[in-house]
């Protein structure tokens, strides 16, 4: 019977997060394309089915936006009293980190996690706030659109044409246990804008002549989508690596491109960059650095720039070190869940093809012989 030994500095990784994992509060971010979808509304309905079970729920903050339905949804939770600051000679509330801290509920809702925050106060941010709460172990619910996502920032700005001064870091989607897309298609949600259940009437003219054009609204859910599928797909990676699944899961094409020396492998990366627009896919160009390959400081700069080329045109660029290229190539693969792997091979004309192979059996009849005698 064979036993594989466990690496103790694994296994102390593994109890340390496990540790670090229960004593941080969870996170659930109920995210969408832009204001109107019902995010606070689904969050507010799911805090309340949690405090029928029993868990202590409380509202540190939630604007209602004088929505009726939000408004008596609130009405069945405890709602945390606010900070009153005057600011600038007006009265103006804001979210009490100490007194929730204080209170020590099971959950908290604080919605709309972008928000700056009033000076003078802790943090000037109020996914710092949050932060801060799942440092001390409390469950937060939180509200974002996709257009607050830092990473996003130059995208969004490209699709409305204008600047997006509050976001929050990828570090709290990150970090975030749950992200549920609260989702609404554009022709429903111009429906509620124009009924006034979005913004006030004034307000909702001044939002369809901008932000609320039909096309910013298709492009922005598509990043809504697009964020919540990659999250998706880390969550199945991370995975099928915990319990060491081998076999790969068709859930989403996934391309991997073998990179070499030689010039064919630009062609080769152009046809995966193709490919994988055409089936929305993500695709990673590989190399493998062998010493079987003996390469010469020009081919290894020759892959370098290919692999730069690849990156490039928007793949993950990874170079892989291993003795046996196909094995090294193909374990990488599994790990990675890539459905399709492209790699090049020569065609040969079919004269060279039985040449090739007559050759071969001359060989191997001589080889017979002299092994033999």
């Amino acid at each position: 019977m064979s036993t594989k030994r466990i690496d103790p500095e694994k296994l102390l990784e593994s109890v340390q997060e496990q540790e670090r994992q229960e004593k941080f509060g969870k996170l659930k971010i109920y995210l969408g394309a832009s204001p109107g979808v019902g995010k606070t509304y689904a969050m507010l309905r799911d805090a309340i089915a949690k405090r029928q079970q029993g868990l202590d729920v409380v509202v540190g903050v939630v604007e209602s936006h004088g929505r009726k339905d939000t408004e008596e949804q609130l009405s069945n939770l405890e709602i945390l009293p606010r900070l009153k600051i005057n600011y600038r000679g007006r009265e103006v509330s804001e979210f009490d980190l100490d007194g929730a801290l204080k209170r020590n509920p099971g959950l908290i809702l604080i919605d709309e996690m972008a928000h700056t925050n009033i000076e003078g106060q802790r943090h000037a941010k109020r996914w710092q706030d949050i932060k801060e709460l799942l440092d001390r172990g409390i469950d937060v619910y939180t509200t974002l659109n996709v257009q607050h996502i830092e990473s996003l920032n130059s995208d969004v700005s490209g699709i409305i044409h204008a600047p997006v001064k509050e976001t929050v870091p990828d570090l709290m989607i990150d970090l975030a246990d749950t992200i549920e897309l609260i989702d609404l298609p554009p022709e429903d949600l111009l429906k509620r804008l124009q009924e006034g259940k979005v913004y006030y009437p004034e307000q909702a003219e001044l939002a369809k002549e901008g932000f609320f054009r039909k096309g910013n609204l298709i492009a922005l859910r598509e990043l809504a989508l697009r964020v919540t599928a990659e999250r998706v797909g880390a969550q199945v990676l991370l995975y099928r690596q915990g319990l060491g699944i081998k076999h790969i899961w068709s859930t989403n094409d996934k391309i991997l491109v073998c990179v070499g020396p030689g010039s064919e492998s630009l062609q080769l990366i152009r046809t995966a960059r193709r490919l994988a627009t055409s089936l929305q896919a993500e695709w990673i160009a590989v190399s493998v650095d062998s010493p079987r390959l003996n390469q010469t400081p020009n081919q290894r700069n020759s892959v370098i720039k290919h692999l730069q080329v690849a990156n490039r045109l928007g793949a993950e660029t990874v170079v892989l070190n291993g003795f046996d290229i196909v094995t090294t190539l193909l374990n990488y693969a599994r790990e990675q869940n890539i459905s399709l792997i492209l790699i090049w091979k020569e065609v040969k004309p079919r004269w060279k093809e039985v040449f090739f192979t007559v050759w071969q059996m001359k060989y191997y009849e001589i080889h017979k012989k002299l092994t033999c005698t």
